[in-house]
């Protein structure tokens, strides 16, 4: 999984990319088809604002967030990101599952 950041008006400190790395890595967890993460850090005036892009096999999840401190909307955008992708996971799950049970009653 790769993960790429960028920066609009605001420069991606080690520390930064580390956080957002830590962060984004989580999501990856839940998932393991996650083929690359792009991530966009930007500053408008005092609002600094992330947005990020999730790709995998067939789908593309996309959230962004915005506070005073890039640090919270950092946590604020893993969170989306995180219950985008396990509703994804459960939906999966609840589809793969209701197949089989139609394939076992139409045996009997």
């Amino acid at each position: 999984m790769n993960i790429n950041l960028s920066g609009h008006h605001v420069e991606i400190t080690p520390a930064i990319r580390d956080y957002v790395k830590a962060k984004l890595g989580k999501v990856a967890n839940h998932f393991d088809h996650v083929i690359d993460i792009n991530a966009i850090l930007s500053v408008e005036k005092l609002k600094q604002k992330i947005e990020a892009t999730v790709h995998m096999p067939g789908r593309d999840f996309f959230a962004e967030c915005s506070d005073v401190n890039m640090y919270a909307a950092i946590d604020n955008l893993a969170d989306k990101l995180d219950r985008q992708i396990m509703k994804h996971k459960e939906k999966a799950i609840e589809r793969r599952q209701d197949g089989e049970d139609l394939k076992i009653q139409a045996a009997e």
